[in-house]
């Protein structure tokens, strides 16, 4: 384009208007134009989803609460008999009215030899009560032999063999995991810890022999 000197419009050259005219009508012009256009709108779009969806979470929140109540409502653990190494049945039904922890484990498992230190010393903290603590061994490899195992970490802990039907049963998946049933048949806590010295076992156990 050829310059036109010396010609002005409002402090702008011409030269400069004719420049900023023929980008703005260019056809790469108006099509990033458009895309910032989508761009932003794409944006409001998502903002006010995620609003939406914000404002929902607190709606049901809030609904979840007017419903609660100080009773808690905890599902009955389910009935089973397992034997010791020795061929000695187990039932849990015959623990009616006293508290029990169980321990599902395996010989094979790392985390549980972790743990059971820590649950021993808690059976032990509280044998003058009547709580029961009993080991479940499951998924174990052929040729396992739970009780002589755990006799020989140094735990008198009572173990049960053969309880991949029972660990089925109370929907265990891995190991350790232990279960805290309380003095009604109820399962008040299932946990994964694999901490010997977790406050949350003293808690659980704390509560389970301060209900009457």
């Amino acid at each position: 384009m050829k310059p036109i000197n010396g010609l002005t419009l409002n402090g702008q050259s011409l030269n400069g208007l004719i420049l900023n005219r023929l980008i703005l009508n260019s056809p790469i012009s108006n099509r990033l134009i458009l895309n910032r256009r989508y761009r932003e709108i794409a944006a409001e779009v998502m903002t006010f989803t995620l609003l939406s969806l914000l404002m929902l979470l607190f709606s049901t929140a809030a609904r979840a609460d007017e419903t609660l109540t100080d009773e808690h409502h905890f599902p009955q653990a389910e009935a089973f008999i397992l034997n010791d190494a020795q061929g000695n049945e187990w039932s849990l039904a015959e623990q009616a009215g006293k508290p029990v922890v169980i321990h599902f484990w395996a010989t094979w498992c790392p985390y549980c030899k972790k743990l059971q230190p820590g649950l021993e010393r808690l059976r032990l903290a509280n044998s003058e009560s009547d709580l029961e603590m009993v080991a479940i061994s499951f998924n174990e490899d052929k040729g396992a032999m739970p009780a002589k195992v755990l006799k020989e970490r140094g735990i008198d802990m009572t173990t049960l063999i053969n309880g991949d039907k029972v660990a089925k049963r109370y929907g265990v998946t891995g190991t350790p995991t232990t279960v805290f049933i309380n003095r009604q048949g109820q399962v008040v806590w299932v946990t994964r810890i694999s901490d010997p010295d977790s406050p949350k076992l003293v808690q659980a156990i704390d509560f389970l022999l301060s209900e009457q």
